[in-house]
């Protein structure tokens, strides 16, 4: 994706920080420095623990971010492990590239007219960190590039 037209492209040193403030004590994931082993320059990770009816699902989001100041655009790889444990069964996966996973449960409460309303007791949705972080960096005037490698 690319920036409005109008917006004035901020320094490498200034989109690295505003990426950096997207990490903020209300989101349940968290965006820091890359360290030398993962190829980035910011990594955003998520770590999902979730558990509904007789299945457990842990999932890490990790999203590597290089930032390219010749071209003015931030080069991504987004990563996601799973496993999946049920009274039966267990799987394991991982997949690279722009996908996301998305859950929600809901619960039946009454309402204060006396009748049952379906309220939502559960979101989850991976997409949330991605586009948090891509609108900072089109905020910045920075274009934002997924790949499959980085």
């Amino acid at each position: 994706m690319y920036p409005d037209s109008d917006v004035v492209p901020l320094s490498a040193a200034e989109v690295r920080e505003a990426l950096l403030a997207v990490d903020t004590p209300d989101v349940p994931y968290r965006v820091r420095k890359a360290n030398p082993a993962e190829k980035a320059d910011l990594v955003g990770e998520w770590l999902i623990d979730t558990t509904s009816f007789d299945e457990r699902m842990k999932l890490r989001l990790r999203i590597r971010m290089h930032l390219d100041p010749s071209e003015r655009e931030v080069r991504t790889l987004q990563e996601q492990w799973t496993t999946t444990r049920g009274n039966m069964s267990a799987s394991r996966g991982y997949s690279r590239g722009m996908g996301f996973t998305a859950q929600r449960q809901w619960a039946y409460e009454r309402g204060p007219d006396g009748r049952r309303h379906r309220v939502e007791t559960y979101r989850l949705d991976t997409r949330d960190m991605r586009n948090a972080l891509r609108q900072a960096a089109l905020d910045a005037g920075w274009a934002w590039r997924g790949l499959l490698r980085l």
